[in-house]
């Protein structure tokens, strides 16, 4: 079909107006694209009736979006990239739910917990042992639903600098909670 770097080669010809190669390119993504569908489509339990309509819509959304690519770049990663979106919103459009049977998880579920310990003693217990300002971007972020932008005001800290927090009192909290169940 094509060697790598043929349809990247084929895109910059074409956005420098070389009719031909868009011609051949759109005919070469297409061939691959119907592959990338179909898969897509059976990975969710659908048939591939559908692919051509997703190859089309990725088709033209190539074609409307085809000045974002970066022409430093292989274009198969950003191609497919579009192609997964519209595979998404496709499945979306049609109800796609994926439904589990809860009875084929039973011996992963947590066990019940006892209706006197709701785990906010434990919680409580955890965020102690984080430093001050850790604590309390754990606590506006994650348990009062404040932003990374309200916090970082709050705080005088960049958004940036509130996220990098945020991670590492959670990796703290993570490995304080590992240590405490052995």
């Amino acid at each position: 079909m094509f060697s790598p770097g043929d349809l990247s080669t084929l895109m910059r010809a074409a956005r420098r107006g070389d009719d031909e190669a868009y011609r051949r390119l759109l005919t070469e993504v297409a061939t691959w694209l119907r592959g990338i569908a179909r898969r897509g489509l059976a990975t969710a339990g659908r048939g591939s009736d559908d692919s051509e309509d997703i190859v089309q819509e990725t088709l033209l959304a190539m074609h409307l979006k085809r000045d974002t690519w970066d022409e430093t770049q292989p274009i198969e990663p950003w191609l497919r990239a579009i192609a997964h979106h519209k595979l998404v919103d496709h499945l979306r459009r049609r109800g796609f739910a994926r439904h589990l049977d809860i009875e084929d998880f039973a011996d992963t579920l947590a066990a019940p917990v006892d209706a006197d310990t709701d785990g906010a003693a434990d919680a409580r217990h955890l965020l102690s042992g984080l430093p001050e300002r850790q604590r309390r971007i754990v606590e506006s972020i994650s348990m009062e639903g404040q932003s990374a932008r309200d916090v970082g005001v709050r705080l005088g800290m960049s958004e940036g600098a509130v996220r990098v927090a945020l991670h590492r009192a959670l990796k703290a909290l993570a490995d304080a909670y590992r240590r405490d169940r052995r």
